[in-house]
């Protein structure tokens, strides 16, 4: 089916434009599984790890993981790879030369980014998130050999607005904290206060967080009056869930758009103070699609030229320019997290940063 405002010229420069993309895509992940085998064929045998993990829990994500990952530089190769081969063969002279503009020239580039785009912010906040649970977990227990923890103690933090909860003791097998205590406040002074020898998570029940509490003592203060009730056995909806006291490695990983946005919300309002690397993650995940137009500006800029020696300088200058995004990325994650860097300026960093090389480039290719 033909789209009415792509001319041949689009649909001719889309699919060298994509067909380079996903062709590399494929060659240097299938290298990077075998590498990856290779390094941890042992650790895979002498911790028995079934192939069927193997394969369906840890490489079918490892390889969306890694293409998202790294699409950036994907993109930037492709376009110096195939626009250099156009201009080495004197087509873009030949565009040029009909009257063709530069600007004009760059949309067939900027359509395949943005395609590029639109399915990396997918796989980065919907589908990537989901694996990442089973590939995270392959790897604690067949190459780190780490397992998640199972257990708090001393957990205090705020449920609801001025009501804080305490755990003395936690335990995530059997979703069961042992002498718990939830204290409410108003203006800051106590209103009430409940304890429990234990408390349960109903994994069983539709309604969320819905705890099952043993031995309750609830006082109530008001002014000079307290009131005091007991109950061996209460049902209570307490805003809180298990997983909310254990913290496991790269959780912010595992977790869809939604769920991440809903987690920093809520753990805002409890007062947490370990959200930078949530944020950054949150933030990364809208910014990075963003590379694909920018790197594809830059590939296109510096590869348009014909050149006596070939795409060899092109492709120097470009690797070296998709190394210093990727690892701009890496470090501004870095400052946000220990030296108190805004997550959504480290996020968005690098895409400032590179916007004005994009500009500056497109300014200098020939015209």
């Amino acid at each position: 089916m033909k789209i009415p405002f792509l001319k041949r010229i689009d649909r001719y420069l889309i699919a060298k434009f994509l067909g380079t993309y996903f062709f590399s895509l494929i060659l240097i992940i299938t290298v990077a599984v075998v590498f990856d085998y290779n390094e941890n064929v042992d650790k895979f045998t002498t911790n028995h790890a079934p192939w069927n993990a193997i394969f369906f829990q840890y490489y079918l994500n490892f390889i969306p993981y890694y293409c998202n990952l790294f699409s950036a530089l994907f993109v930037f190769l492709s376009v110096i790879f195939f626009t250099s081969k156009l201009a080495d063969n004197s087509e873009i002279i030949a565009m040029i030369s009909s009257g063709m503009s530069f600007g004009r020239l760059m949309r067939p580039y900027m359509i395949s980014a943005a395609l590029i785009a639109a399915m990396s912010f997918y796989l980065g906040s919907e589908v990537i998130p989901r694996g990442s649970i089973k590939r995270l977990a392959f790897e604690n227990q067949y190459k780190r050999l780490k397992k998640n923890p199972t257990y708090a103690d001393n957990v205090q933090m705020q449920v609801d607005t001025g009501v804080i909860a305490f755990l003395e003791h936690f335990d995530g097998i059997t979703k069961t904290g042992h002498h718990f205590s939830l204290d409410k406040f108003e203006h800051k002074k106590l209103v009430s206060h409940l304890t429990a020898t234990s408390v349960v998570y109903d994994t069983l029940s539709d309604v969320r967080y819905h705890w099952q509490l043993q031995n309750v003592t609830i006082r109530d203060l008001r002014g000079m009056r307290e009131k005091i009730e007991h109950y061996s056995k209460l049902d209570s909806i307490i805003m809180m869930e298990p997983q909310d006291f254990l913290f496991t490695r790269n959780q912010q990983e595992t977790m869809t758009n939604s769920e991440l946005r809903e987690y920093i919300e809520k753990q805002r309002i409890r007062g947490s103070g370990n959200l930078k690397a949530f944020e950054v993650e949150y933030h990364k995940r809208f910014a990075s699609p963003f590379a694909a137009f920018i790197l594809a500006s830059i590939g296109m800029s510096l590869s348009s030229r014909k050149r006596k020696g070939g795409m060899g300088m092109a492709l120097g200058v470009g690797i070296a320019l998709s190394a210093a995004y990727i690892l701009l990325q890496s470090v501004s994650a870095t400052f946000s997290v220990n030296s108190g860097l805004y997550p959504w300026l480290a996020a968005w960093l690098p895409n400032i940063l590179f916007f004005f090389i994009a500009w500056y480039l497109y300014r200098k290719a020939p015209r």
